[in-house]
């Protein structure tokens, strides 16, 4: 046996071993680190407000604290008035539901010639199986559910305090990051720093106004239906439907279409239209444009970094990735090398030129000219 032999085994297993344990440890911290990847962005987007008020005098720990403070304060009116209005709702359809369903019965009844009952109906539905399966199935998954619920408060808890800490201690952070920097990085790091929080803010004014434009869209809409608390579901709608990637347009349209089934049926099927066709017109039209002149990105790269995103983090990659590509875009738009763009047919979508043909008649060719010099 060569000597080498076994130091070459107990090298490639203590790679093994370094590997296997390299893995179980990234997948223990793997939440974490998407945690500190969120409140990163998060700090980044409000860097700007904390900027100005402590370009004013203001400390910026209470200038941090007080924007978290008014966020928190939106977001608990925003839920509060929403879980109001909602539940109000609800009991009002458990009131109406038998008129509903009779509505419905003499529909089928009369389109298909039956004879349904509503008692019939009822007695079916409450003697099912799959209604049986679905309460016990409830009952024991109510300690899942309590066990989710605090998980989500405890991972929001951290990305707060992971946030407030990047914001607040910016400066710090900075200056603690480039002391073990040469000068010359030091400078990209700190350019990469101030594109990435342009580039965030310019996200969030996209997601904002577009946000703006949905509600006001929809807010007309429920207004012309008489559907009742249109305020609130319009900025449910705009909220949800820009902020809360993937899904987001199908929470987003849920609500109104269950609000207006309690005033008319056939409401409901209006909001699903106007939902629909809305949402392809953001998707087309405007996204596209808003996206492009905010963060600077072509509609099409957009696009396919959310897509990205979205296989790598899930959720969490789909809402960062935007404003991730368009910082990783203009960084490196600095610092690559462009030149002159070639007089060239082809590059405007022109045929290819003739071999042997003058450079002169190809341009008045690419022009629209007929080749002719005159006379």
């Amino acid at each position: 046996m060569p000597g080498w032999l076994p130091r070459a085994m107990v090298l490639a297993l203590a790679l093994y071993a370094c590997f296997q344990l390299g893995s179980w440890a990234f997948d223990q911290v793997i939440g974490l680190l998407t945690n500190v990847l969120i409140a990163f962005f998060l700090a980044l987007a409000i860097e700007p407000a904390v900027g100005r008020m402590s370009a004013r005098g203001m400390r910026r720990g209470m200038a941090t604290f007080l924007v978290f403070i008014g966020l928190m304060i939106f977001s608990a009116g925003f839920v509060v008035l929403l879980g109001s209005m909602l539940a109000g709702q609800i009991v009002d359809m458990v009131d109406d539901f038998p008129k509903y369903l009779d509505s419905v019965i003499n529909w089928v009844n009369q389109t298909f010639r039956t004879e349904l009952s509503r008692v019939e109906v009822q007695d079916s539905l409450l003697h099912s199986d799959w209604l049986q399966k679905y309460v016990q199935n409830s009952a024991t998954g109510v300690l899942d559910v309590s066990t989710t619920v605090l998980g989500g408060l405890f991972r929001l808890l951290t990305i707060f305090l992971f946030s407030f800490y990047f914001a607040a201690d910016g400066p710090r952070l900075r200056r603690a990051l480039c002391s073990v920097l040469p000068p010359a990085r030091q400078t990209e790091v700190l350019r990469a720093w101030e594109i990435a929080v342009d580039k965030t803010g310019g996200y969030i004014y996209s997601r904002g106004l577009m946000a703006l434009i949905s509600g006001v869209a929809h807010y007309i809409l429920l207004v012309v239906l008489g559907v009742p608390y249109a305020p609130a579901l319009a900025v449910w709608v705009g909220l949800v439907s820009q902020f809360i990637p993937t899904i987001g347009t199908y929470l987003a349209g849920a609500l109104p279409m269950l609000i207006a089934f309690t005033v008319n049926p056939w409401y409901a099927l209006w909001v699903l239209g106007f939902v629909v066709v809305y949402q392809q017109f953001e998707n087309y039209v405007l996204q596209p444009k808003l996206t492009s002149k905010t963060v600077d990105i072509h509609p099409a790269v957009a696009f396919g970094s959310v897509i990205a995103g979205t296989a790598l983090l899930g959720a969490v990659g789909a809402l960062i990735a935007i404003p991730a590509v368009a910082t990783l875009q203009a960084f490196l738009g600095a610092y690559v090398k462009r030149y002159d763009v070639t007089d060239d047919p082809r590059v405007h979508g022109g045929p290819r030129p003739r071999r042997g043909e003058p450079t002169l008649s190809r341009i008045r060719r690419a022009f629209g000219g007929n080749g002719r010099t005159g006379g």
